[in-house]
């Protein structure tokens, strides 16, 4: 485990809520895992704006690359990093033992549901959970609460026309499996920590990658290509924007409603031919669509919309951030 130095603050908007007086997090430790990951900076900025001082793990193969993201660019917050593998016991023990964190947010892991490595999606998103949960379990420094990252790919093709929580799981594919496999074993630890599991739906942004659906899409009419190639133009997903999401990350950290799984979404879907036609009104033309098969994958849930009411009821209004305004959003990144 290798500890780096911290980036220095550069943001006009942490000295402005500095200036508003005590903030939520105030004389708080916050440890994120997976700040290279695209939910990690947004969270780290989130956290950091609300007072906390941020620490972060990033995999040691990859520490030299933190900062060289657009994300970044002039909008670092103050951070301590750690060079750590998760699925290293001792090195994760170190890093739990040097923050001392109040409140955890554990969301490195296989986030591709297409990842073609199975093994990996298991030693990942199990195992190094359990390692993390095990170092918190063993900290003399309780955290006041612990927010471990699922999916609402659990759900599979779920037949209800909005998904709640108290919907039966039936995942259909390995990350999915693997994610429901991280929350039953999360649950030998709720004696021991304020476990909270979010089930955040598809959700995007200035930053995501390309191999994701969304970004790819934008991507292609911000070059002006003439046609794309994508799969099944029926599917339809719950897209949220990832500040909405980063935003109720923080807030059910200060809610710490232990031993409770939350769906983090908008409450409506939109399928891609939708995605598709927002984006030919964003750009101003209209590209073409070829279906490649390659992009039609076996067990494809067809349709994923989210309840959001408990989440809505534990941290207070939501007010999602509407699919177009963030796909200009992406589209004048």
């Amino acid at each position: 485990m290798k500890r780096m130095a911290s980036a220095e603050a550069a943001s006009a908007t942490v000295e402005a809520a500095r200036a508003g007086g005590p903030r939520e997090g105030e004389g708080r430790r916050a440890l994120i895992t997976g700040l290279r990951g695209f939910t990690g900076s947004y969270l780290a900025r989130e956290l950091a704006t609300a007072g906390y001082r941020v620490f972060d793990t990033v995999l040691p193969d990859g520490a030299h690359e933190v900062f060289s993201a657009d994300v970044f660019a002039t909008d670092v917050f103050a951070t301590d990093i750690f060079a750590a593998d998760l699925l290293d016991r001792a090195a994760v023990a170190g890093v739990v033992e040097q923050v001392r964190p109040d409140v955890a947010v554990h969301l490195a892991g296989v986030a591709c549901v297409a990842h073609p490595d199975a093994e990996q999606i298991y030693r990942v998103n199990v195992a190094a959970t359990r390692n993390l949960l095990e170092a918190l379990a063993a900290s003399p420094h309780a955290p006041s609460s612990v927010l471990l990252a699922s999916s609402a790919n659990i759900y599979g093709n779920a037949q209800a026309g909005l998904v709640d929580e108290s919907v039966a799981p039936r995942p259909a594919n390995d990350y999915a499996v693997s994610k429901l496999a991280m929350e039953y074993m999360a649950s030998l630890w709720m004696d021991k920590l304020p476990i909270v599991i979010a089930r955040p739906f598809n959700y995007t942004g200035v930053g995501q990658s390309d191999s994701f659906l969304l970004p790819k899409i934008v991507s292609h009419f911000r070059r002006g290509a003439s046609c794309i190639e994508l799969g099944n133009l029926e599917i339809a997903r719950d897209f949220s924007d990832v500040r909405m999401v980063a935003g109720s990350y923080r807030r059910l950290l200060a809610a710490a409603p232990a031993g409770q799984a939350f769906n983090v979404c908008s409450g409506r879907s939109h399928s891609l031919a939708s995605v598709l036609r927002m984006m030919e009104q964003i750009a101003g033309y209209r590209i073409e669509v070829r279906v490649d098969p390659a992009c039609v994958r076996a067990n494809e849930v067809l349709t994923l919309a989210g309840d959001n009411t408990r989440l809505a009821a534990t941290i207070g209004p939501l007010a999602p951030i509407p699919l177009a305004d963030t796909l200009r959003w992406m589209y004048g990144s």
